[in-house]
This record gives structure tokens, C-alpha cells and sequence, in this order.
């Protein structure tokens, strides 16, 4: 169990999440016009895309690497987060009209909505909306979740308005949760709650791993689901990075010194800690 002061800090966040793509123009195309977030910039192979000013997805172009292998350790989602049920509907009503066959499953997790895709890439993408932290349960100090079937249709009925088919780019969007595939629990849950500093917030004992910072349900999880016994990852399409933010210098400096502690390899540009997990996936920590 971690000390308070070995936690990551409570007001933690995640940030953008990057990709190794074939196709940059095919793919900014999903995800600025099936899933609605807005091109923030492109620059040569690179493109950003998000909401306001915030980056969700970003693009890089590497046309030149393979696709990963079937059962290789990395990215199972991003979780995109959206600030309101409309806001939600208007996203998956417009990935179910533009590109409905990447959709993949719905569920209630007491918690939130979600529902699921997979990328025209093979990424995963969770668009999601959060119930009030009032409405949460917590027992043990674990947080109460559950997969309860969501009619996908009956959602977007309820909540898609008129004005939402026109005009889907509503409120704010953020990467509310980052969703890894990794060779096993132990070896995730001493690099990302001994190491990083987040807390256990639920855990399915050798199957999968829920982590947060502030009580938050999950800002990171791991599963060995498709991917149990994985080694170090290759480098192929997909995942690149996956971004941390804390709220200020002084956090990056006691992340640095618990993985300094614990022997941990990182790089540090002055401004972010650049980590490898132990399959080889980048995580960067960065202050906001």
C-alpha cells in the first residue's frame, strides 16, 4: 500500500494519447469526422486532434512499420470523455452514420456509459460520459463497477437533439482514461502504483488491473485478456506514447525521486519524465 506520500497527486490527469499510423488521412478523418473532435493542427506527419484546446488523439505518420502482433502487449483503448449525455449521443451518432461498422459494444459500468469501437487501424477508442462522484460506490476501498448491457439506439434517442445531427462538436472532450493490454497484473501493478504512484481502485485478481489518482474510478487500466505472457513490444503501428499530467513541478520532482528509489530508467527534458512500462510502451509524466 502506497504512503501519501508516495501518491501520484490528486488533481493527476491524462493528456493526449499518440499513435503510429499507415494512413494519416484516413485516420484524422475518423476521428475529426466520425468522432467529432475538432484537427487542432497538423504539421508535416504529425496531426493533433482534440476539443478547444485540448489534444485527445495525436497522429503520427509511419507508413514504414508493420502492424502489431495479435496478441503483443499495448494500447486495448483510449477513453475519450465527454461532459455531457448529449454531448455523447451527438459523437455516437455520428460514428454509427459515418462509420458504423467500427462500432463494437455498449455497457453501463455504474460509474459511466460507454460505448466501443475499434479504429479503421485496429486502435481502441471508449467514448464515454462520467455519473456525479456522488453516485459512485465504493466497498473495501475498491470502486463498485459492473458491464451492464446499454441499448446503443435508445441512448441516442434519448439524448440526440435536432441540433445535435447539425452541429455534433458540443462542450468539452478530454482522454478521460487510458486502457493498456499487458503481459501480467503483477508486473503492471508494481511499475504503475509502487512506481508511477497511482492507487489500486479495483483489480480482478491475474486478469486485470483498475488504477487512479484523487478516487477517480480509473485513470489507467491494464488486462492480460488478449495478451497474457507478452514480452517487450516491437515497434509497429499504435501506441507511441501515452501523456500524464500533474499539476506541478514538485510532483514531477517526487515522481523522480521514487524512480530513482526503485532503479527505474527515465529521461527527464526538464519539463516531463519519459518511462518505459515493462513492455515497452511509453508513458511521458508532464506538468499541466
Amino acid at each position: 500500500m502506497n504512503t501519501l506520500s508516495d501518491l501520484l497527486a490528486a488533481d493527476t490527469g491524462m493528456g493526449a494519447v499518440t499513435l503510429r499510423v499507415a494512413d494519416l488521412d484516413g485516420m484524422i478523418r475518423y476521428y475529426r469526422d466520425a468522432v467529432t473532435l475538432d484537427l487542432l493542427s497538423q504539421t508535416g506527419d504529425i496531426a493533433v486532434l482534440g476539443r478547444g484546446s485540448t489534444p485527445v488523439i495525436i497522429l503520427q505518420s509511419a507508413p514504414e512499420l508493420k502492424n502489431p502482433e495479435p496478441r503483443a502487449a499495448g494500447l486495448y483503448h483510449t477513453a475519450i470523455l465527454f461532459d455531457s449525455r448529449e454531448a455523447l449521443a451527438a459523437a455516437l451518432y455520428s460514428v454509427a452514420t459515418k462509420s458504423p461498422h467500427t462500432f463494437t459494444g455498449s455497457a453501463d459500468h455504474k460509474v459511466s456509459i460507454a460505448f466501443y469501437f475499434t479504429d479503421p487501424e485496429g486502435n481502441g477508442v471508449e467514448l464515454y460520459w462520467d455519473r456525479d462522484r456522488t453516485e459512485w460506490s465504493w466497498l473495501h476501498g475498491q470502486i463498485e463497477m459492473a458491464t451492464l448491457y446499454v441499448d446503443p439506439n435508445e441512448f441516442v434517442q434519448t439524448y440526440l437533439t435536432p441540433e445535435l445531427v447539425e452541429s455534433p462538436r458540443v462542450g468539452a472532450a478530454s482522454v478521460g482514461h487510458v486502457h493498456l493490454s499487458v503481459g501480467d497484473v503483477a508486473s503492471a501493478k508494481e511499475f504503475y502504483v509502487r512506481r508511477l504512484g497511482f492507487e489500486t481502485t479495483f483489480e480482478i485478481p491475474g486478469s486485470a488491473l483498475f488504477v487512479s489518482a484523487g478516487k477517480y474510478h480509473h485513470h489507467m487500466a491494464m488486462n492480460t485478456w488478449q495478451s497474457a505472457g507478452a514480452g517487450r513490444r516491437r515497434l509497429a503501428l499504435g501506441l507511441a506514447e501515452v501523456d500524464i499530467v500533474v499539476p506541478a513541478p514538485d510532483d514531477l520532482g517526487s515522481l523522480e525521486e521514487r524512480l530513482s528509489h526503485y532503479s527505474t530508467p527515465f529521461a527527464n527534458d526538464g519539463q516531463s519524465l519519459v518511462i518505459e512500462d515493462p513492455w515497452g510502451s511509453t508513458v511521458k509524466v508532464r506538468t499541466a
